[in-house]
């Protein structure tokens, strides 16, 4: 079985995070989203991917993952001119794919289970396709499925009256027969080719579509509270280690993890769950509490932060609490006692300060 990761899209509601290169590459505790749709199918044997990449940080995702060898995969790059639906983009896959059946990962996807059983199950299947389905508490901004008694009776993208409250998530196990479907596809109100609209056509044309419900976690994280709340999940779940130092009067409690030649310094508090990266200083007089994660190379002097993402390369020194805060890379926060009345912000296009 072969794969597919979606990695384009222009990330509008994550802006100003996304000017700089695509969402999927935006990090949850400290690994970009798009790596655990990576690591999640080479856990399930797929190591043979396609990764849709597009616009301005189609080079920043080559650059990060090359070919897939240090990832444990082989990637094969296929280009998409402008965000024209993921159906579109799973056609251009159709020479890649040959006669394989194929999963499908939204990039921007976190799905907390494994993936063997179902991709087993689906290669022994006589289904067209096996899509996963999730409850969710506003149907009204997903697919949606409609079912009844144990079977898929109809897909609908985004409904205003929704049937049900299962959400059709983004991850889609398919047959070759979806290009012939998605060559026949007309473009929705978006000017898009929608695989909800594919899916739909399938079950109109008489095949057969199965489904698995999760009730693992699953977050397709289009927003900066979901990257939030998937960083807070993750994080809750991962192994602790120490790789650095720490320096007197330091206290580190709960599932922490911290990288190598990091540095915790005097009177500073680390509450997990948080994980640092490698080459960070945090302190003196620094509280890091639940929730947290810091990238690689940053400084961090007084602050006190819970429930954020700090990326790589971040300097902050003031004595301020920074709450469900999405910092992103380089970003300097810095106090100046002259500057006390007079602030001078520059600051990218859709970015928001409460004082």
């Amino acid at each position: 079985m072969k794969g597919i990761i979606l990695h384009g899209g222009h990330g509008t509601r994550l802006r100003p995070l996304t000017h700089t290169g695509p969402k999927q590459l935006l990090p949850i505790a400290n690994k970009p989203m798009s790596q655990y749709c990576i690591e999640s199918m080479r856990e399930s044997g797929i190591t043979d991917i396609a990764v849709i990449i597009g616009g301005s940080g189609a080079s920043k995702v080559q650059e990060y993952y090359g070919n897939g060898e240090k990832f444990g995969v082989n990637l094969t790059y296929i280009t998409q001119d402008y965000p024209r639906g993921i159906a579109h983009a799973v056609g251009l896959c159709k020479e890649f794919i040959g006669n394989e059946k194929f999963i499908v990962f939204l990039g921007d996807n976190i799905l907390k289970k494994n993936l063997s059983e179902l991709k087993e199950n689906f290669l022994t299947s006589d289904s067209a396709a096996t899509i996963l389905l999730c409850q969710v508490d506003n149907p009204t901004q997903f697919g949606i499925a409609d079912v009844k008694e144990g079977r898929i009776i109809k897909i609908m993208e985004k409904p205003k009256n929704p049937p049900t409250n299962l959400a059709v998530t983004g991850i889609y196990f398919l047959t070759p027969i979806i290009f012939d479907i998605i060559s026949r596809l007309k473009p929705s109100w978006r000017n898009e080719l929608e695989i909800t609209d594919a899916l739909e056509m399938l079950l109109e044309e008489g095949h057969k579509i199965t489904y698995h419900t999760v009730t693992d976690y699953w977050k397709d994280t289009g927003t900066p509270n979901d990257i939030i709340h998937a960083n807070e999940v993750i994080l809750r779940d991962m192994k602790p280690y120490m790789h650095g130092k720490t320096e007197e009067n330091t206290i580190i409690t709960g599932n922490v993890m911290i990288g190598e030649n990091t540095i915790i310094k005097s009177n500073s508090k680390i509450i997990g769950p948080v994980i640092i990266g490698n080459n960070c200083m945090v302190g003196p007089d620094a509280y890091i509490g639940p929730n947290t994660s810091v990238g690689d190379n940053s400084n961090l002097v007084k602050c006190n932060i819970e429930d954020s993402i700090i990326m790589p390369g971040c300097k902050i020194d003031c004595d301020i609490k920074i709450r469900k805060s999405i910092i992103s890379y380089n970003s300097e926060i810095v106090f100046k006692q002259e500057n006390k009345d007079n602030k001078v912000f520059l600051l990218g296009e859709g970015s928001k300060i409460s004082l």
